[in-house]
Formats: structure tokens, C-alpha cells, sequence
């Protein structure tokens, strides 16, 4: 008996240390502009209408998470066609995986090029399809109007080639 409650407490005690190492903030790795900008977005926007004003149809959550080193977006919550597109740093630069509603999951790279006000996200490989024929988020750009407005637009290919009646342009505004 005197033993079980040993070992116990040794288990407890290792545990406990183990929480508490977990409790340290991990080491801060230098700011990557376009992460930053990207952590800048945390909120909730809706879809502009055509005089760029709010509405009530949220199109996008986005919100920073795993201590700061991800910043995750949910499109089009709570519909048939939600999807997640998660944003991180690999090796420096910045990509991101897009969780289709079309069972795929491309990912992408931010072109280092992009402009001052842009994020453009160029393809990078994927799972679950061919990128030969199926149908998939090929590129998206992202444009910073201003603190409070984003422009997003996608481009989808199918058999090799963009697909031109899929992924529209969005006008958001931030919801406040």
C-alpha cells in the first residue's frame, strides 16, 4: 500500500512539472510581416454590400491561435460549404492549407513578392486530388484596403487550367 501511494505521488509529481513546463510561453521567434498582418485580421467580417456597406451575412472568423504562431480562419460559418484555411510559418515563409468543402486540401505559399497592401498565396502541392484534373483552390489574394475592409479573391483550376465561374471576388468589412 505504502508503495501504490509512493509510485502515485511520484506519477503526480511528474505530472505537475510537466504542466507547469507547458505553462512557460515558447521561445519568441522573430516577427514575420506578413504573419503579423495576417494576426491583424482576428474578428469577424461580413460581406460588403454594393455601396461597400456591411451586411449581415458573415463570410469569415478569423482568430490567432497556438500562442501565436497561427492564425485560423473559418469560412462561411455554420454553413453546408464551411471550410478552414489555417495560416503559418514553414521554414520562414509563410503558407497556408486551405480546408475545401470539396474534400481537398491545398496549400500555398505567400509569394514574397506580393505588394505592400497584398497577400498572394501561390500553389504549393495539396492532398486528396489531382491537381491535373481536379477541381481546387489554385491561388488567392488577399487586399488590405484599410484596417476594416479586405478584399479576397481565389482562383480554382479544373483539368489543368483556371476555372473561371468558380471562386468570386469578396468585398468584407470588419463587423464591430
Amino acid at each position: 500500500m505504502t508503495r501504490r501511494m509512493l509510485a502515485g505521488g511520484l506519477v503526480m509529481v511528474a505530472l505537475s512539472a510537466g504542466a507547469s513546463a507547458g505553462d512557460k510561453p515558447a521561445p519568441a521567434s522573430p516577427p514575420h510581416p506578413q504573419l503579423e498582418r495576417l494576426k491583424k485580421l482576428a474578428g469577424t467580417w461580413v460581406a460588403a454590400d454594393k455601396d461597400g456597406k456591411p451586411t449581415d451575412q458573415v463570410v469569415s472568423v478569423v482568430r490567432v491561435t497556438a500562442a501565436g504562431s497561427a492564425v485560423h480562419e473559418t469560412l462561411f460559418p455554420g454553413q453546408p460549404h464551411e471550410m478552414v484555411s489555417v495560416y503559418h510559418l514553414d521554414k520562414g515563409e509563410l503558407v497556408m492549407t486551405h480546408y475545401c468543402a470539396l474534400g481537398n486540401q491545398p496549400r500555398m505559399k505567400a509569394d514574397p513578392k506580393s505588394g505592400p497592401n497584398q497577400l498572394k498565396f501561390l500553389f504549393a502541392g495539396g492532398t486528396n486530388f489531382d491537381p491535373a484534373k481536379d477541381m481546387h483552390m489554385h491561388e488567392a489574394t488577399l487586399t488590405f484596403v484599410d484596417d476594416d475592409h479586405l478584399e479576397f479573391s481565389g482562383v480554382a483550376w479544373v483539368n489543368g487550367k483556371p476555372a473561371e465561374d468558380h471562386c468570386p471576388t469578396f468585398k468584407l468589412v470588419r463587423k464591430k
